[in-house]
């Protein structure tokens, strides 16, 4: 197999040049160039000085669409039910299915508010909220995901969020019926057809049509990640995602053409996507190797695969499921399957990872669409310190403090102290003033 035009790299963590390469092959950095970074600050600051005008002047030109109106550019919940019935009934079935797999998964996840009463009668706890109101990026045009729209609206329903806007870019006034037939079984009022940084400055900073959300969630392009980046603060924002990622380990039991199918299946999204494999069984390598050859021609989308596995990807041998493990901790991977006999043990020894999906059955697809847990993960390593999309990112938590009169007298004590020994004498005397005077 000709690896460099074909397919993965082959590497093996005994050659000595294995971390560079495998350094090499990992890095990504999400950040946009200086140019990027300029078209995106001056369209943000045009939308927030002009409004609606600015995002439909904007649409014209990147979207090629011809409208004098926000009005053309909205679509009301009669639209949205119409495009669920004009779906087939087959498509109507997987998205209920879909849909509430993933309700009833992430209403595992609600938190709750809480509270406890000290000795004294003091009450501490934690108040849970649900935020107002969120923003949801959809991608439009060849890049259409209705499954996105599933996975980042459900949660935010379920977290009890009163308003959920979504936007999706039309290009040339193309609609894509089932990205607005899975709004429709999500719960969505109104979409917005605008796209690109004037949308995520619209759902920032509000327009005259596009009422100001408090989050922004969804995957957009490279000027939709430099806009979410620039406005995070003024409202927040899911994450900044890179490619998508699958890491599979396996011990060799698999049939190769499944593991070569699961490595197209990431690396078909784009080119800069990533596919690993890991296992200690050279002969079952170069089996997927040769999977991986053979298959490739079938693909609909071959080139793009290519491209992807010949760029980023790679099949690395190690001398042991330990190293193997010591390796997927490093990596920290978006997806990683676990094609092994024990998949639950092995799952006990990863640290980092967005999703980890067990046993030979468990295709990552499976997590993509239906199976309940959400599929905005983390990506480029950043699974060592992030965690998947939640009920608990559309949710804020308030602290709650109750002081009896006598747990004031105890806790000022301590509070005046400390203040007192920060020289912050207003701070101490606050503290004081609900203290017991001294008869002396």
């Amino acid at each position: 197999m000709n690896n460099k035009l074909r397919g993965p790299a082959l590497l093996s963590s005994r050659d000595d040049d294995f971390d560079a390469r495998l350094d090499a092959l990992l890095a990504w950095e999400s950040v946009s160039d200086k140019g990027v970074q300029q078209r995106v600050d001056d369209i943000i600051a045009a939308v927030r000085s002009r409004g609606d005008a600015a995002v439909l002047e904007m649409t014209h030109r990147f979207d090629r669409l011809e409208v004098s109106s926000m009005t053309e550019l909205t679509l009301d919940a009669k639209r949205l039910a119409e495009a669920y019935k004009n779906i087939s009934e087959q498509q109507r079935e997987a998205l209920a299915t879909a849909a509430q797999r993933i309700r009833e998964y992430h209403e595992r996840q609600k938190p709750e508010s809480w509270s406890y009463t000290e000795a004294d009668g003091t009450m501490l706890g934690q108040k849970v909220t649900p935020l107002d109101r969120v923003g949801v990026y959809v991608p439009g045009g060849k890049a259409a995901y209705p499954s996105s729209v599933l996975m980042n609206v459900i949660p935010a329903r379920v977290a009890g969020v009163a308003e959920v806007v979504m936007v999706v870019p039309t290009p040339d006034g193309v609609v894509n019926e089932l990205v607005l037939a899975a709004a429709h079984v999500a719960g969505i009022d109104c979409v917005f057809t605008i796209g690109g940084a004037q949308a995520i400055a619209a759902l920032a900073y509000g327009t005259e049509s596009v009422l100001r959300v408090d989050k922004i969630v969804g995957p957009g392009n490279i000027y939709v990640a430099t806009a979410k980046r620039a406005v995070f603060g003024q409202v927040g924002i899911d994450m900044i995602a890179g490619p998508s990622e699958i890491l599979v380990i396996s011990d060799g039991g698999t049939d190769p053409d499944w593991l070569a199918m699961d490595l197209f299946s990431q690396a078909e999204h784009d080119e800069d996507a990533q596919s690993i494999l890991i296992t200690w069984d050279s002969a079952h390598r170069d089996a997927v190797a040769a999977s991986i050859e053979k298959l490739l021609p079938t693909m609909e989308r071959e080139a793009i695969i290519e491209a992807s596995l010949s760029g980023r990807g790679a099949l690395i041998l190690v001398s042991s499921e330990e190293e193997a493990i010591a390796l997927t901790n490093r990596i920290a991977p978006e997806h990683l399957e676990l094609s092994v006999e024990h998949p639950a043990a092995m799952a006990e020894q990863v640290r980092h990872a967005g999703a980890i999906f067990m046993g030979r059955y468990t295709a990552e697809v499976l997590g993509d669409y239906c199976a309940g847990p959400n599929h905005v993960l983390p990506t480029s390593g950043t699974a060592r310190f992030a965690s998947p999309l939640g009920v608990y990112d559309f949710q804020k938590r308030s602290s709650l403090i109750q002081c009896s009169p006598e747990g004031a007298a105890v806790l000022g004590q301590t509070a005046s102290v400390l203040a007192r020994g920060e020289s912050l004498t207003a701070h101490a005397r606050s503290a004081e003033n609900r203290m017991p005077k001294s008869n002396s």
